[in-house]
């Protein structure tokens, strides 16, 4: 019987970032988990653990990654497989702190518009920043998430923990896919994870930034359906 595949979606993102698999997938069991009920990483993974069934694959996106590491951390019996899609283990540093915190001086300014058109620049390669299509996804997900849970969402990364320390206890198969044109979330990152998780393996997608899902959805698919599917 296949599991169903739990989806943790990253910040100022809907359920619309996954169109491209529901389509692709209608006999898959696809749930979207909640991230705009809560305001920080634990309350996140507590809820999605108490509307899973006892078993589960794992797929997390960014913001959703930080989620899947505190799901791995309280119920690691309950994950089959986890995928990590754009995302990073440690906390932020002072850099990406300052960055946050211009976020929220922007919607606290009454200027929430502004923050997804200074995400554009770190989201999508610059061949793509001109893309309609992409743009308008990315602008309406940021609509229909709005200023109000993208705050509680800040609120929920910044105060996250540092996964570095427990990397190396995830014992269940891990795929890490990025973009190599992704603006937050680099090489480096993706190879930290990797190492430290015994033998998780990395794919990267040429010409995709932090969305892989929308920009290259057919190569995402393949790379995720194959390490589903082992």
């Amino acid at each position: 019987m296949t599991l169903p595949i739990f989806l943790i979606t990253g910040q100022l993102l809907t359920e619309a970032v996954w169109a491209p698999l529901r389509e692709a997938w209608p006999d898959r069991e696809l749930v979207v988990a909640d991230n705009k009920s809560d305001d920080s990483i634990e309350a996140f993974a507590a809820r999605l653990l108490e509307n899973a069934p006892p078993r589960f694959a794992l797929v997390a996106h960014a913001m959703g990654g930080f989620i899947a590491f505190e799901v791995m951390r309280r119920a690691p019996e309950r994950v089959e497989r986890l995928a990590l899609v754009s995302t990073l283990a440690p906390a932020d540093g002072p850099a990406q702190t300052v960055r946050r915190q211009g976020y929220i001086d922007l919607v606290e300014s009454g200027k929430f518009e502004q923050v997804v058109e200074e995400r554009i620049p770190i989201l999508f390669p610059e061949e793509k920043r001109a893309d309609a299509r992409l743009l308008g996804i990315a602008r309406q997900m940021a609509a229909d998430t709005g200023a109000e849970t993208f705050l509680a969402q800040q609120r929920a990364i910044m105060a996250r923990v540092d996964s570095r320390p427990r990397l190396g206890d995830i014992a269940v198969p891990v795929l890490l896919v990025r973009g190599d044109g992704d603006g937050i979330v680099s090489a480096a990152h993706h190879e930290e994870i990797a190492e430290a998780i015994p033998g998780a393996r990395s794919v990267t997608i040429e010409g995709a930034g932090h969305l892989p899902m929308v920009e290259a959805p057919d190569r995402f698919r393949t790379i995720l359906a194959a390490f589903l599917d082992e």
